[in-house]
């Protein structure tokens, strides 16, 4: 089953966590010092803040898939609809390894589907497998400004 994804940037990562918490009703289960996520499943919603430096707001909608099969069909719907902007093998990102799809929408919204392996210890790293240039992790145009 897939699981929605928001990640919205923010100016105060601390009063967003307390109010986010409040929110949901649950502390995050992911907090770093830049970052932190709740996965919900009520709503099913992987949802994520961070505080990086851009302007405040949503930063990006997306579609996590519970596997890479999943994301393989995911892919392929975002590859027949020429929407696939970059594609990501084994890319470290927002504290996760995952492999995705980034696409734009026809107001430029821009949109990650990805599947989640493993852990990581740095919010980014950028693969070398990556099938766009190196400093594009997580998204078009985000010269190395990751999700």
């Amino acid at each position: 089953m897939k699981r929605f994804h928001v990640h919205l940037n923010v100016d105060q990562l601390d009063d967003s966590i307390c109010f986010y918490t409040t929110l949901f009703g649950v502390a995050p289960d992911v907090v770093n010092p830049d970052y932190a996520k709740w996965m919900l499943d009520d709503p099913r919603v992987n949802f994520a803040i961070s505080q990086r430096g851009r302007p405040a707001g949503v930063d990006h909608l997306g579609v996590q898939a519970d596997d890479e099969r999943e994301l393989a069909v995911i892919g392929a719907r975002l590859h027949a609809a020429g929407a696939v902007a970059l594609a990501e093998k084994g890319t470290t990102c927002c504290y996760a390894q995952s492999d995705k799809f980034w696409a734009e929408d026809p107001q430029g919204v821009h949109w990650e589907t990805f599947h989640t392996f493993g852990e990581a210890t740095t919010y980014t790293k950028v693969s070398s497998e990556a099938a766009a240039p190196a400093n594009s992790c997580c998204g078009p145009g985000a010269a190395g400004a990751c999700c």
